[in-house]
């Protein structure tokens, strides 16, 4: 009995040595953590429960045969963030540069039917130089099982990757589809082909980093959500992230013990708005007022940053924001922003998460490049993405809310459930001067005339109070009181009950 104690044991320090332990110096050397690190550091100490140890390939092609490394590449099994449930895969680079084959790709899909099965989120941890170019179309098949298994799992539960190497090719496409991407700075990129590729067919030079780097897929594609340093911060903050999500589309998001008080008032939030209507004010600073202990997990910071989305709790309990961000393009919607607020919305209804936003939007930006781009379609998508959603729906309108963009943003005739909107707030069709030369175009000859008309325009419509005799702003609230207002809007709303009509799926303008 001994001798096979003896030997499970020798087995399993082999398997955790992976590529061995050259290879794993290697790894270090570059400033990577190896696979089984990253599942330590990111799990609750001692919570790992790992499945497969033991798989080995089975290619017996160009000399596959001679090296069958236990584990092929991938660590796979569950353990706990603060307690919850997760799933987790940690590709293995000291293994065949942590290269999909097909046990590998089964390895992955085996954790991802259990986590669907049992309602738990999936995190990948990926570091892979691709497909097993020894295996062939069976690692094409490989990825195409994790794929399906992406779009089933897609708001069934939580999706996260995290990009810690390389992850090219057809790799690419399975993060693009989970919920959200992380990458480390310096280490990890994303591309579907390499520069050599690129050099090749369209005589481009580039670099790694500069086609599929950190800082390319956080700002310029939108690709990822965030980047971080290294391995160690990308781990916390996905951490910190999970803490904000349910474990499944069945459950309600957890419930945090919270140290800060819901009737807190912020007389400062009185004059965050500028005297001067054009002149800017940090959004940011509204978000974190109201928000439990000022604890902000903004989501895509670097990308559209005229719009800001992100995950802040309040008595307790997790809500997604989203928020015009007047200190870029004066708040206006455009493609990217629409884009990036759609598919947060969207993430939002799927797993019961309520949906702050806060309005302070001049309109659609203008001009033919967005007009080329398709803004249209594009600020459809956020249109869509409001309208469908079923969660509880809060608004805030702070300051301008015009034409079509006031309308799009969580308006209450998308179903917003409880819409305010402070004193400063402006609801209209456009601002005064465009309202006025349009209206009065005969008398545009004569600038005081104009100014004059614009005066009455600006006191006839620029305030919250004619929307508000519509019945459209539910209440005109004080700044200050912001927080204690939204608490109990989201409190009055958390037996919310609203269906839509029954579908296949529906057809959103993509």
């Amino acid at each position: 009995m001994n001798d096979i104690l003896a030997e499970l044991e020798l087995r399993r320090q082999t398997a955790r040595l992976g590529g061995g332990q050259k290879r794993i110096d290697s790894q270090h050397a570059k400033g990577k953590l190896t696979a089984r690190e990253r599942i330590e550091l990111f799990l609750d100490e001692g919570s790992f429960e790992e499945f497969d140890m033991f798989v080995a390939h089975r290619c017996t092609d160009f000399g596959m045969e001679q090296d069958r490394p236990y584990g092929d590449g991938v660590v796979t099994g569950w353990g706990t963030v603060n307690g919850r449930q997760v799933y987790v895969f940690s590709q293995d680079f000291t293994v065949f540069g942590g290269s999909l084959s097909e046990t590998h790709a089964q390895k992955i899909c085996k954790i991802m039917d259990m986590a669907m099965r049992n309602g738990a989120p999936v995190i990948g941890l990926n570091d892979s130089g691709g497909a097993r170019i020894q295996e062939g179309v069976a690692s094409l098949a490989g990825y195409a099982e994790v794929f399906q298994r992406n779009i089933m799992a897609s708001g069934v539960v939580p999706q996260i990757s995290v990009i810690m190497g390389p992850c090219a090719g057809g790799a690419v496409y399975s993060p693009a589809m989970t919920d959200f991407i992380f990458m480390v700075r310096d280490s990890s990129y994303m591309f579907v082909t390499g520069p050599d590729v690129v050099k090749t067919v369209t005589n481009e030079v580039v670099t790694a980093e500069e086609l599929g780097g950190a800082k390319t897929h956080t700002s310029k594609s939108s690709v990822a959500d965030g980047a971080y340093d290294n391995d160690v911060e990308a781990l916390i903050q996905t951490r910190r992230l999970v803490d904000f999500l349910p474990l499944s589309n069945r459950e309600k998001p957890p419930v945090r013990p919270f140290f800060d008080s819901v009737d807190r008032v912020e007389t400062s939030l009185d004059t965050l708005i500028p005297d001067n209507p054009n002149k800017p004010y940090d959004m940011k600073e509204l978000i974190e007022k109201i928000a439990d202990e000022s604890d902000f997990f903004e989501i895509q910071a670097d990308f559209a940053k005229n719009m800001i989305t992100g995950f802040i709790r309040m008595e307790g309990e997790t809500v997604g924001v989203v928020a015009n961000q007047p200190m870029v393009l004066a708040g206006c919607l455009d493609i990217d922003s629409s884009r990036k607020a759609a598919r947060f919305v969207r993430f939002c209804d799927c797993f019961n998460i309520p949906i702050l936003t806060l309005v302070d939007v001049p309109g659609f930006l203008p001009g033919t490049g967005q007009e080329y781009g398709g803004v249209i379609k594009h600020g459809a998508k956020l249109l869509f993405a409001y309208g469908e959603a079923t969660v509880p729906k809060v608004t805030v309108i702070t300051r301008k809310a015009y034409g079509g963009a006031y309308d799009v943003m969580a308006s209450k005739h998308l179903r917003g459930d409880i819409n305010y909107a402070w004193p400063t707030a402006e609801i209209a069709v456009m601002g005064a001067k465009g309202a006025t030369e349009i209206l009065y175009r005969s008398e545009l000859g004569d600038p005081e005339k104009i100014a004059a008309r614009a005066k009455n325009y600006e006191d006839r419509f620029a305030n919250p109070f004619v929307a508000a005799e519509k019945g459209f702003i539910d209440e005109v609230i004080m700044p200050q009181s912001t927080r204690k207002r939204v608490a109990r809007a989201f409190a009055a709303l958390r037996n919310k009950k609203l269906e839509n009509p029954w579908k296949k799926h529906d057809n959103i303008p993509l």
